[in-house]
């Protein structure tokens, strides 16, 4: 049976409005799987309508510009109260218009509390398409039209040094985006057909894996302390013998890597090379060194955590 956790009650009861004891039955009975616990709530008669849910404002898309070099882009959040909304080209066209706006006056921050110049902040300056407005009032002029709350709640822009691109992938729905940079040593490798499959086949890994850190070099040693000592913990309640479970603590870290680390992952086109070997394969057939310098990934609703941005320093080498 699946360990029920009080998260895993708490996220049951915001969709059911359902008690704890409630929650927590249908939990177990459903194995820890929460979309089965609803049904089982629901058949009893239990669930309610979530307020929670029925007030929800995290609904919205993902939006990027990359400019026609590839040498900059830009992923942005905005969002509004239902999925009808979002779906909207009125919606979708703000969203794109947004972008396009950060790409070109490159904002240093969504609202002017947040920086020390008000020209820095995105609903202060004159939109970049009607300087007759500002991003600000046009984002007021369709909360008017379309009847809901909207906002732009985040964005992350990257300019590529050197012989670097820029490059972004943006999920069917719109609902997971990421903007990426990679960077090549010579001038002429980002034309190249190979180069352009690998940079979108990376951004897609990024969205579907979720990877937190570019390799392991940069997971926080803190982080990584605690994992070892989770697995340290686990190897003891197997009654696995003391003296051996520092090196099975140790063995069981590369499943942890393949998990937040993008260069230990297992290729999702195909699992038998790593995401590494994928970028080395590609640059021994270009003939050419190729590093994925730093990521970003928005999920929408999740702009409340912080964007996470992702740097490489040490290159992944053909």
């Amino acid at each position: 049976m699946a360990e029920i956790s009080a998260q895993l009650v708490k996220q049951l009861r915001d969709r059911t409005g359902a008690g704890m004891m409630e929650c927590k039955k249908a939990l177990q009975e459903a194995d820890g799987d929460i979309e089965k616990a609803v049904d089982i709530l629901r058949k009893r008669g239990i669930a309610g309508a979530s307020k929670k849910e029925s007030r929800s404002t995290k609904q919205g898309i993902i939006s990027a510009f990359i400019d026609p070099r590839g040498k900059s882009g830009v992923l942005v959040e905005v969002n509004c109260e239902s999925d009808f909304v979002a779906r909207t080209e009125d919606f979708q066209s703000l969203a794109a218009d947004v972008a396009h706006h950060i790409a070109e006056m490159k904002p240093k921050a969504v609202r002017a509390e947040d920086v020390t110049k008000a020209e820095h902040a995105l609903y202060e300056q004159k939109f970049a398409k009607d300087k007759n407005t500002t991003v600000g009032e046009l984002v007021k002029t369709k909360i008017a039209k379309l009847g809901e709350n909207i906002n732009v709640s985040r964005f992350a822009m990257f300019e590529a040094a050197g012989n670097g691109v820029v490059g972004h992938y943006i999920h069917t729905g719109a609902q997971i985006g990421v903007l990426l940079e990679v960077s090549s040593g010579a001038a002429g490798t980002s034309a190249k057909d190979e180069f352009k499959t690998l940079l979108r086949d990376v951004a897609m890994q990024i969205a579907a894996a979720h990877p937190q850190f570019v390799s392991r070099d940069q997971v926080p040693a803190a982080l990584l302390a605690k994992e070892r000592e989770i697995q340290r913990e686990r190897a003891l309640g197997e009654g696995k013998p003391e003296k051996m479970v520092d090196k099975i603590a140790e063995g069981r870290l590369g499943k942890f890597y393949e998990e937040v680390c993008l260069l230990d992952q297992p290729f999702i086109r195909e699992n038998t090379i790593s995401v590494a070997e994928l970028i080395k394969t590609v640059g021994a057939k270009i003939g050419d060194t190729i590093n994925v310098v730093r990521f970003v990934r928005y999920k929408v609703g999740d702009s409340g955590d912080a964007p996470g941005v992702a740097e490489s320093p040490l290159p992944v080498t053909a």
